[in-house]
């Protein structure tokens, strides 16, 4: 396209733009003014908003048709709206994420002035933006994840063999981008965590030969659909790299309609809706579940208790409440997640792999790191409160806990042994919850005639079983 005519359509767009936009302003993200954040906030704002980051092989920003062009189209919509003009890396890769965590922060921080929900912020990265967006949706800290991903034909992969080139580059510099670590580390396919990492829809084309598709955006994808998590992918027949919200892209229409809808189809937590953490092991994970972040016990939980909660699977496979086991649970990313979460109610759920004899020659030590993890979610616990000389009950405080007992191994699969389970973990389970005044959900009792839920390792349970764990939890939870 000349010049004179993309000058035409974005004067077009501006004009257009002033009847769905309220505000639009701009802030600094560094006090030189070298990064900004422009605002377009709509009329009637949804609650939703979008972070931009635009492209351009983290040599310039292309934020012309990959930013400003997308805010009439955006706002219309209700989502409040906000392009980044992150600095350029130059090798120095924490320079560009430090900016957009930075405007995500902030837009959550300034969520209740914006008409924003803080849980329904999301990312939208084109090209070398949409490595970068990927980055931050895999590999920042909570409160700078966003809560859903949009990628444009997005760099992933780190390896220039397979990639734009300079995109590596400029963005590990000229020796990082040499060095395998590195590589691995931010090609962001090997980043994907299991219902860590945010809902994603990736929009690319098929003939596109700058960011070939297949080793870029359809590997993040694949990643994403391995791990269980929601995800969608567009590709469309034509359209090269580039394309971003310009009407001269062939699929323009289509492509407003797919991403419209897809954003339509996002199931967003209210702002006041009941926060529920539910840690544990595999059997929290889903472990056997194919999209267990749809068909796992959290997400049928999150089902039968509805809208008013706010259910999160913090499961992690394999892992111990002992932090001597072979894979302590609270060394674990999920668990600093849950945490940040804040949540309002915590359903913990482990101890099965603790039963086995590598990791009960510990055993004298669980009910300890039992305490660890009580009163690390609640240090109200850990220090009564003393009034004149005496001891007081200490007053509710989030969040509310709920230790589950681990459901019967009906078969002794992998050491796990029931009658460690039943004879030293449930006692101690008991005795703890007895000491802080928290509730028990013996899972082990009512779960004990549901051995046809089972996988066939008699550890896990299938789709029903899954589905029976919730309405046992869900129960204890409406109860309460």
């Amino acid at each position: 396209m000349n010049r004179k005519l993309m000058f035409f359509v974005l004067s077009l767009v501006a004009m257009a733009m002033q009847a769905q936009t309220a505000r639009k302003f701009t802030i600094d993200l560094t006090d030189d003014g070298k990064a900004q954040m422009v605002a377009f906030l709509p009329e009637n704002p949804s609650g939703r908003a979008i972070v931009a980051v635009p492209g351009g092989g983290y040599s310039v920003l292309s934020n012309s048709h990959e930013g400003y062009l997308a805010s009439e189209w955006v706002n219309k919509r209700g989502i409040s709206y906000f392009v980044v003009n992150y600095r350029l890396p130059n090798g120095d890769r924490t320079i560009p994420m430090g900016d957009v965590q930075k405007g995500i922060r902030i837009v959550r921080d300034s969520a209740a002035i914006w008409g924003i929900n803080p849980h329904d912020v999301g990312i939208m990265g084109f090209s070398a933006g949409g490595h970068l967006a990927s980055v931050v949706s895999t590999l920042s800290d909570y409160d700078s994840r966003p809560d859903f991903s949009i990628l444009f034909y997005p760099v992933i992969s780190m390896d220039e063999r397979v990639t734009h080139k300079w995109s590596c580059i400029n963005f590990l510099g000229e020796e990082g981008h040499k060095d395998p670590e590195l590589v691995k580390q931010y090609s962001t396919q090997n980043a994907v965590r299991r219902h860590l990492t945010p809902p994603a829809v990736i929009i690319t084309s098929n003939d596109d030969r700058v960011v070939p598709p297949v080793t870029n955006g359809i590997a993040y994808y694949s990643a994403m659909r391995n791990a269980g998590n929601d995800c969608s992918l567009f590709v469309y027949p034509s359209g090269d790299h580039g394309f971003g919200f310009g009407t001269w892209f062939k699929y323009h229409d289509q492509m407003l309609s797919d991403l419209g809808r897809w954003l339509d189809h996002l199931q967003t937590p209210s702002t006041d809706a009941v926060k529920v953490a539910c840690i544990g092991n595999s059997i929290t994970d889903g472990h056997g579940i194919d999209m267990a972040s749809v068909f796992g016990y959290p997400a049928q939980l999150q089902k039968i208790l509805g809208k008013d909660y706010w259910v999160k699977n913090f499961g992690v496979g394999a892992r111990t409440m002992l932090n001597k086991g072979d894979y302590p649970y609270m060394n674990e990313l999920a668990w600093k997640d849950a945490q940040a979460f804040d949540p309002d109610i915590v359903v913990i759920k482990l101890g099965t792999n603790d039963s086995k004899p590598e990791n009960w020659q510990y055993g004298a030590e669980f009910k300890k790191d039992l305490q660890q993890m009580i009163t690390t979610l609640r240090p109200d616990l850990a220090q009564p409160v003393k009034k004149k000389g005496k001891k007081v009950a200490v007053l509710p405080a989030r969040p509310q806990i709920y230790l589950c007992t681990p459901i019967p191994a009906f078969k002794p699969s992998w050491n796990i042994s029931d009658s460690v389970i039943v004879n030293n973990i449930i006692p101690i389970q008991q005795e703890v919850a007895k000491q802080y005044g928290l509730q028990v959900i013996d899972l082990h009792t009512l779960f004990a005639e549901d051995g046809d839920k089972m996988l066939g390792d008699g550890i896990h349970p299938n789709e029903k079983g899954a589905r029976r764990m919730a309405e046992i939890i869900a129960d204890a939870i409406k109860e309460k």
